[in-house]
C-alpha cells in the first residue's frame, strides 16, 4: 500500500484545540505554593520586598520576575498565514501555536496578545504600554507596509529585543540556504543574478539580507503583482522603491531568463518548467509559497537535473522553516539581555545555521528522518528542525553577536557552562516521541491493530495512516469495523486491509499448523491450535510470526495477562532462558527516562535483573541513546542489609563483570539516582557521577508499577507504554482503556522497533 501524505481532518483539528482545557497553553506556578507561608511570600505581604528592589533598580526585574524568559507574541490579525486579514480574535490559535514552538524548541515562555489595532500608531502605543512585562517581543502576522513602520518604531523606542518573524525568520533561514547552495554550485555571491517574485514583508526582508550577505543591488530584481519593480513605476512604497531597477524587463518569464537564483514568496504555480529551463547553469530555486510552492519540487527537478531546490514543505528536501531561527534567536538575545535584535545578530544566526549544515549530522538526526548518512549537498543545504544542536549553535552565535555589537546588558563569561545550560533546556517537550514519529514516517511498517472494531483503536489507525507512520492492518469483525467507519466518517473504507480470522480459513490453517509444530510438546493439540487461530489474540501475533505483518498492537479492551500470554507463546525470545520484560518511557523535564520492569516479572532474582537491564539497554541503544543504568533499592551501596539490597548489589557485580563498558551502578535510593549533584556530594565514587541515568531498574514488579503510575497520575511525567522488551518480534500491549493519543504513541514505537529489527538483520 502506498504511503499517504499527511492529511489533517478538520474535525481532528477542532477536537485538538477544544479537548480537555481549551486552547494550547496555560500558566503554571514555578515556585511552591502549597502552604500559607508560600502564599504569603508569593503575594502579600512578602511580595513587597522584590517590588522595592525593582523600584530601586529596574534591572533586578530580571532577577526577581519571569521577565527575562517571557516573550510577547503580538498580532493584529491582518496577515495570518494563508488566511489574510481575519482579525485579532481569529488569529489567537496561531499566536498560541507560536507560543508552543517557543516553549518546546527553546524553553521560552510566552503570552500571546491579539490587539484590535489596525492603525499603526495605536498598535505601537499599545505595545509600548505593555512592554515592561516582557523580555522580548515577537511581532506576528501584521500586513505590509504597516509592519515595517511598526517594527522600526518599536525597535527605536524600546530597549528589549523585537523581531517581526514573518520578515526576518524566512530571510535568515533562506539566507543560510543561499550561502550553502552557492557553495555547492561554486558561484560567487557578488556575481549571481537574483529574481524575487513577491514584494511583501518577507520578500523585502529576504532581499535586504541577501544584499547584506553580498548580493549586488544591480543584480537583484523584484516583482510584485504588477510585474518587475522598475524606476519608472509610480506610487511605490519606500520599501519597494529601494528595489526599483532601471530595466526594460517586465514579466517573470523575462526576468528569470538567465538568472542564477529564483526566490518565490508569492503564490503557487507561477514558475513554469519552461522558466526554470531558461535559467543559468546550476540554478537555485527557492519556491517558498505555502502551502503550494511557485513550482513543485518534482517539476523543478524534472525540468533541470542541476537545480538546487528548496521549498517551505516538510515533505521536500531543504525545508525553509522559520522554527530553525526564531526560538534560538530570542533565546540568545534574552540570555544576554540584549536591548535589540540588530543586523549583526541576524547575520550571526544566518551564518551559524549555514555552517551547521556543513557539519557531520548526528546519528539521532539521521535516525529521526530515516536516513543512513545525511550529509551536506544539494538535498541538505539547511539543517533539519529537530536537530538538537540548533539551540546551542544559533543561540550562542546570536548572544556573541549581541555582545560584540554592544547591545548585551548581561554578557556571558563562561561559554562552556552556557552551552550546558542550553542543552538542559531541551528537557521534557515530547521531543523524544516527535523523533520517533519522524523515524516511523520515514519507513512505515505493517502494524496489526487488534480490537479494530473499537472506535479508539480504529481512530488511532486512521491517524497513524494519515500521518504516514504506519500501514494499518485492521483485525476484527469486518461488519462492525465498517459500521464504525461510516458512523464517525473516519474515511478508512478502501484504504486499509481488514482481517477477520473467522473468514480466513486458509490463513488460519497455515498459522495453526505452524503454532502446533512449535507448541505440540507444550501441551497444545492440533485441534486446540485450530481453535485458537479463530481468536484474534493468537491470529494477530501469528501474522507477525509468519511475516504477513511487522508489528502487533493489542490490549485496549482486555486484561494485560490475557493479552500478553499469546505474545509470550508465539513471539517469545528465541533463547527461552532470557526474560521478556515490560518497560515504560517516562517523558520528564530532564528528558526520556526508561522504567523496568513494570508489567511482567514479579520478583526477578539477580540473574533476572541482569537480563532485564541488558534488554532495556539494547532497546535504548536501538533508538540511539546511550544507556546509563541505575539499580534502585531502599539502600545505598550496602548501607542496609536485606533481600532486596543484596539482590541488586549482586546484579550490579554481574553486569560489571559481563559488560564492563555499560554505565551502570547501584544499588541506590531513587533520590540519589535522580539528583546527580547529590550523588556526587555523598557518593563521589559512583560510576553514575556525571552520567545522569536514563534507565531505572526496580527490584520487583510492585515498585516499578507503582512508581510509573504515581508519576503519570501526578502529572510529573507522560508515560509511553508499556513497551515489551525481549520478544523476538515487535509486539506491544496497551494499557486497558488507553487514549487514542497513547495508542498512536505506541504504534510509533512499534514501527521504530520493527524498523530497527529489520535493519539489524
Amino acid at each position: 500500500m502506498a504511503k499517504k501524505k499527511n492529511q489533517i481532518r478538520r474535525e481532528d483539528v477542532l477536537e485538538y484545540h477544544e479537548g480537555g482545557r481549551p486552547g494550547k497553553i496555560e500558566v503554571i506556578p514555578s515556585k511552591p505554593s502549597n502552604s500559607q507561608r508560600d502564599l504569603s511570600i508569593a503575594y502579600s505581604p512578602g511580595v513587597a520586598e522584590p517590588c522595592k528592589e525593582i523600584e530601586k533598580d529596574p534591572e533586578t526585574a530580571y532577577k526577581y520576575t519571569a521577565k527575562g524568559n517571557l516573550v510577547a507574541v503580538i498580532s493584529n490579525g491582518t496577515a495570518v498565514l494563508g488566511l489574510g486579514d481575519i482579525g485579532p480574535l481569529a488569529s489567537k490559535p496561531v499566536m498560541e501555536g507560536k507560543g508552543v514552538l517557543f516553549k518546546i524548541f527553546a524553553d521560552i515562555d510566552t503570552f500571546d496578545l491579539e490587539l484590535d489595532a489596525n492603525d499603526p500608531e495605536l498598535f505601537i502605543q499599545t505595545v509600548k504600554a505593555l512592554a515592561p512585562t516582557f523580555g522580548g517581543i515577537n511581532l506576528e502576522d501584521i500586513k505590509a507596509p504597516e509592519c515595517f513602520e511598526i517594527e522600526q518604531r518599536l525597535k527605536e523606542e524600546l530597549d528589549i529585543p523585537i523581531m517581526h518573524d514573518d520578515q526576518h525568520g524566512t530571510a535568515i533561514i533562506s539566507g543560510a540556504g543561499l550561502l550553502n547552495a552557492l557553495t555547492i554550485v561554486e558561484k560567487d555571491i557578488d556575481k549571481v543574478r537574483v529574481v524575487f517574485n513577491g514584494a511583501g514583508a518577507s520578500a523585502v526582508s529576504c532581499a535586504s539580507l541577501y544584499l547584506s550577505l553580498g548580493v549586488k543591488a544591480e543584480n537583484l530584481l523584484m516583482l510584485d503583482s504588477k510585474g518587475v519593480i522598475t524606476t519608472d513605476r509610480e506610487n511605490l512604497t519606500p520599501e519597494k522603491k529601494r528595489f526599483a531597477r532601471d530595466t526594460k524587463l517586465n514579466t517573470l518569464e523575462e526576468a528569470v531568463e538567465g538568472a542564477d537564483v529564483f526566490v518565490g514568496l508569492s503564490r503557487g504555480g507561477v514558475l513554469s518548467k519552461k522558466m526554470v529551463k531558461s535559467m543559468a547553469a546550476d540554478p537555485i530555486v527557492f519556491a517558498l509559497a505555502n502551502p503550494d510552492p511557485e513550482i513543485t519540487y518534482e517539476e523543478a527537478v524534472a525540468a533541470r537535473k542541476d537545480v538546487v531546490m528548496a521549498t517551505g514543505r516538510s515533505d521536500n528536501p531543504n525545508q525553509v522553516n522559520n522554527v530553525l531561527g526564531f526560538p534560538f534567536i530570542f533565546r540568545g538575545a534574552l540570555d544576554v539581555r540584549a536591548s535589540k535584535i540588530n543586523e549583526e545578530m541576524k547575520l550571526a544566526a544566518t551564518y551559524a545555521i549555514a555552517n551547521l549544515a556543513k557539519e557531520a549530522v548526528p546519528e539521532i538526526v539521521n535516525l529521526a528522518y530515516g536516513q543512513k548518512n545525511m550529509s551536506f549537498g544539494k538535498d541538505y543545504i539547511i539543517p533539519k528542525p529537530f536537530d538538537p544542536r540548533l539551540i546551542y549553535t544559533v543561540a550562542m552565535a546570536v548572544a556573541k553577536a549581541a555582545m560584540d555589537s554592544g547591545v548585551a546588558k548581561n554578557p556571558i563569561t563562561n561559554w562552556a557552562r552556557y552551552k550546558e545550560e542550553l542543552i538542559t533546556r531541551l528537557g521534557r517537550d515530547d521531543k523524544f516521541i516527535r523523533l520517533a514519529m519522524e523515524k516511523a514516517r520515514a519507513n512505515p511498517q505493517r502494524v496489526v491493530f487488534s480490537e479494530a472494531d473499537n472506535f479508539k483503536m480504529l481512530k488511532a489507525a486512521q491517524i497513524a495512516y494519515d500521518e504516514g507512520i504506519a500501514i494499518p492492518i485492521l483485525l476484527g469483525d469486518e461488519k462492525r469495523i465498517k459500521q464504525i467507519d461510516k458512523q464517525y466518517d473516519l474515511g478508512i473504507a478502501g484504504t486499509m486491509e481488514i482481517v477477520d480470522p473467522r473468514s480466513m480459513p486458509d490463513a488460519a490453517e497455515v498459522y495453526a499448523q505452524q503454532f502446533y509444530e512449535e507448541r505440540k510438546r507444550k501441551g497444545v493439540t492440533e485441534f486446540e491450535a485450530r481453535r485458537l487461530m479463530k481468536n484474534r489474540d493468537y491470529f494477530g501475533p501469528m501474522m507477525v510470526k509468519h511475516g504477513d505483518a511487522d508489528a502487533f498492537i493489542t490490549g485496549l479492551t482486555i486484561k494485560y495477562p490475557r493479552a500478553v500470554r499469546p505474545l509470550l507463546e508465539i513471539l517469545g525470545p528465541k533463547d527461552h532462558k532470557k526474560r521478556v520484560a515490560g518497560m515504560y518511557i517516562m517523558l520528564t523535564k530532564r528528558g526520556p527516562i526508561f522504567f523496568a520492569d513494570t508489567t511482567i516479572n514479579e520478583e526477578p532474582d539477580a540473574e533476572g535483573i541482569v537480563d532485564i537491564v541488558l534488554s532495556v539497554a539494547r532497546t535504548v541503544s536501538r533508538i540511539n541513546l546511550k544507556p546509563k543504568v541505575a539499580l534502585l533499592s531502599y539502600s545505598n551501596f550496602g548501607s542496609h542489609h536485606g533481600k532486596v539490597p543484596t539482590k541488586m548489589n549482586k546484579a550490579v557485580e554481574l553486569l560489571k563483570q559481563s559488560h564492563p563498558d555499560l554505565i551502570v551502578d547501584g544499588e541506590m535510593q531513587a533520590n540519589f539516582a535522580v539528583n546527580n549533584e547529590l550523588l556526587e556530594e555523598v557518593f563521589p565514587f559512583s560510576d553514575l557521577v556525571n552520567h545522569k541515568p536514563n534507565i531505572f531498574i526496580f527490584p520487583d514488579l510492585a515498585a516499578g508499577n507503582i512508581s510509573y503510575k504515581l508519576l503519570q497520575s501526578l502529572g510529573a511525567a507522560e508515560a509511553i507504554g508499556p513497551i515489551l522488551i525481549g520478544l523476538d518480534k515487535a509486539a506491544h500491549v496497551l494499557q486497558m482503556g488507553a487514549s487514542v493519543r497513547e495508542i498512536v504513541n505506541i504504534v510509533a514505537m512499534a514501527v521504530v522497533d520493527a524498523q530497527t529489527r529489520s535493519e539489524n538483520h
